[in-house]
């Protein structure tokens, strides 16, 4: 999948973010503080342990993928190498090539959407079928999104697991390192980070990067997801603002960027579109949440007594 995600991702430390909100317009659920020095505390309740005190919490994969049928059996065995993974799920979004197949083959569990509905409506049919398959009185599977076109380098997102597991984070999100031949100068990912720092507070490094693991709680604060490209940009700003811990984790990772050609501009310009149509759509609904609120608190006034 061709995704701008800006220079940086060269850190070996955990980077941790999502618990302060220094905009005014900011939700008030996202001002978690730590002292300096100490490490964040998800909101998602840890699981109970199992015999011993083990953390049995298991994780499973879920790839959105459309025509991506020459990497996608790479990106699979790869997934399935992951510790802790026990089910990768492939979303095949109405490919026109042998993706559902070749992926099946690869070791998958593939459901295919008969036309295709978008990032979005992968990720929630994905998270679903998830749901479905998790067991009777075992914790929820945490939810990693991969793209498909990661081939060889997808287990490299383990390090993503850990924090999340912990419970350290509610989401951590990769921190991709240079990618070799991506075009682009920053727009979209500038106009992405300044929009998440102005509502929340933090001030990701790759606000577009879609490896992603969280919660399953905290997958469903952040639905129904927003459409198109500006899906991440709209998961991360809905989940900081519900008081939901955010890191960037590096992971080494390769993946297919996209280009100075026409094509590459024309799909900069798509994310563009939607990173601004998601971000619109969280400032409408911070101002309206923020006048019911005003509304409430005067309803709940004292009473004006006459005798």
């Amino acid at each position: 999948m061709n995704t701008d995600h800006g220079a940086g991702g060269t850190r070996s430390d955990v980077v941790s973010g999502g618990t302060s909100a220094a905009s005014p317009d900011a939700d008030a659920g996202a001002t978690g503080s730590r002292r300096a020095g100490t490490m964040p505390v998800a909101k998602t309740p840890r699981p109970t342990a199992g015999r011993g005190g083990r953390n049995v919490q298991r994780v499973a994969v879920v790839i959105p993928a459309k025509d991506e049928s020459e990497r996608i059996a790479a990106t699979v065995r790869s997934a399935r190498a992951i510790p802790h993974v026990d089910l990768v799920l492939v979303v095949d979004d109405g490919s026109e090539d042998d993706t559902q197949h070749v992926a099946r083959d690869a070791g998958a569990v593939v459901v295919r959407h008969s036309h295709n509905r978008g990032k979005a409506s992968a990720m929630e049919t994905g998270a679903a079928v998830v749901a479905m398959r998790d067991a009777d009185g075992r914790p929820p599977r945490l939810l990693l999104f991969l793209d498909g076109d990661l081939g060889d380098t997808a287990v490299n997102t383990a390090p993503l697991v850990a924090p999340v597991r912990e419970g350290v984070a509610d989401v951590s999100i990769a921190l991709l390192p240079p990618q070799k031949g991506a075009g682009g100068r920053g727009i979209v990912v500038g106009t992405a980070r300044r929009a998440i720092q102005h509502l929340t507070g933090w001030s990701p490094t790759q606000p577009l990067s879609g490896m992603r693991c969280l919660t399953r709680e905290a997958f469903e604060a952040a639905t129904p997801l927003a459409h198109g490209w500006g899906v991440e940009t709209g998961m991360t700003i809905d989940l900081l603002r519900h008081g939901y811990v955010a890191v960037e984790v590096p992971c080494d990772l390769r993946h297919r960027p996209s280009s100075d050609d026409l094509r590459g501009q024309l799909h900069r310009a798509a994310q563009y579109r939607d990173v601004v149509l998601a971000v619109n759509a969280r400032r409408l609904r911070g101002t309206l949440d923020a006048v019911r609120g005003i509304g409430q608190q005067r309803g709940s006034g004292p009473a004006d007594v006459r005798r």
